[in-house]
């Protein structure tokens, strides 16, 4: 059996070292702090959100960047490092895929001699590791097979795996438990629904099938009210339900969940459409035996969503959001953004080549692309906010480049 290397809980009997320990955890955050916290950022947090120079004005929304769950994993893989560099030097430590989406924390990461796999390591990977080996479990988990692989081999995991995807994990298992087929709110390819959809199949006989869109949503609600093409069902949600799922046998009685960094009013309304359907399918009366909700939105990613929402009701003239662009939560602060005003999605101040250029994501085109002429002349407000997997030097790097492009510098900055 693998040991394990995090929070040991009462009771557990396996062997686990404490990565926790003070001495461990004091050099560690001081490391993590060198590499990621901004002075700049918690003066302007603590001015109110607000800098202000020569005609332009930044506004931070409330709550933005790391978020617990990003802040203990990256604890772990550093503590990880620093317990192997002294006690085990020769151990390799892996990782698998990356530990929180965002590339320049992983690059760190990656510089400190820790290995990447992919999030599903092939048949060759898995040969290559070694009894004793370290394996990185990052913040969004992994599928069942995965560590059932890694444990076969006698790995040491490091399990980062953030509290609220475990409280969905607990969620899908009692679903399947249940004889309730999971409804999925999320991505069918990202990391974390495809950890929570093995955790559908953990005892053997559960089912599951995610959504994305609303559009999704009441095609399969169509189909559980009046029917229709088997064939058609399977072959649009391919990819995305659990292998011998039927949708004229496993939609009887479902239960929703959903990615933990999702919209909530989109998942909410999710819930709503499926209650809806399964009321008027089977009445009220009998809702309870085939329709299960558990809101299991990320408490973090509300907090930012809630905290864009209010920085959105003032006057600005652009919005920057910042963070990796493979990131959920980050990409719906964009959304959100885009319905409001003219906003740029971006992974670093880099990015902002000058004032007449910026590189930004498109998430419609699934692609970097150009726009010219992006930060207005004169007086102007910008907003900024970020992913809750983007550090606070990557924020002040992005204010920084937005008052340098005004011809104003850090020491100006650092003086207001």
């Amino acid at each position: 059996m693998s040991k394990e290397l995090h929070d040991a809980p009462d009771g557990d009997h396996r062997k686990k070292i404490n990565l926790r320990r003070p001495d461990i955890m004091e050099a560690v955050q001081a490391q993590v702090l060198s590499h990621y916290r901004s002075e700049l950022v918690e003066n302007t947090r603590a001015n109110g959100g607000v800098l202000s120079a020569k005609g332009l004005t930044v506004k931070l929304a409330k709550e933005f960047g790391f978020c617990y769950g990003v802040e203990r994993a990256i604890d772990l893989a550093y503590a990880a490092r620093k317990y192997f560099s002294e006690h085990a030097p020769h151990t390799p430590i892996y990782l698998l895929g990356e530990i929180i989406h965002n590339p320049e924390v992983n690059d760190q990461i990656q510089n400190m001699g820790i290995q990447i796999i992919a999030a599903k390591p092939t048949e060759d990977e898995v040969e290559r590791l070694q009894s004793g080996d370290a394996v990185i479990i990052p913040a969004f988990g992994t599928e069942v097979s995965t560590r059932k692989k890694l444990e076969a081999k006698g790995c040491i995991l490091v399990d980062t795996t953030c509290g609220d995807v475990m409280s969905v994990w607990k969620r899908v298992r009692q679903y399947s438990k249940e004889h309730v087929t999971s409804i999925i709110h999320g991505k069918a390819k990202h990391e974390e629904t495809k950890a929570t959809t093995s955790q559908a199949r953990a005892y053997g006989s559960g089912h599951y099938l995610v959504v994305f869109t609303l559009a999704d949503t009441d095609y399969v609600c169509n189909y559980i009210l009046r029917g229709g093409d088997k064939e058609e069902f399977l072959k649009k949600f391919e990819g995305a339900y659990s292998a011998g799922f039927d949708p004229d046998l496993h939609l009887q009685a479902v239960g929703v969940a959903n990615q933990t960094t999702m919209l909530r009013g989109e998942t909410e309304e999710v819930q709503r459409r499926f209650k809806a359907a399964m009321e008027k399918k089977y009445g009220l009366e009998n809702i309870e035996k085939h329709f299960r909700f558990f809101d299991t939105i990320c408490g973090a990613t509300q907090d930012r969503q809630d905290a864009l929402q209010k920085l959105l009701v003032e006057p600005m003239n652009l919005l920057i959001v910042i963070g990796g662009y493979n990131s959920s939560n980050t990409s719906h602060l964009a959304e959100m953004g885009e319905a409001k005003l003219p906003t740029f999605f971006i992974k670093n101040a880099g990015k902002m080549v000058s004032d007449k250029l910026i590189v930004h994501y498109n998430q419609h085109l699934h692609k970097e692309v150009e726009t010219h002429d992006w930060l207005p002349a004169g007086n102007i407000t910008v907003g900024v906010t970020a992913g809750a997997s983007c550090p606070n030097n990557l924020i002040e790097d992005t204010i920084r480049r937005l008052f340098d492009l005004r011809g104003i510098s850090v020491q100006e900055l650092l003086k207001n």
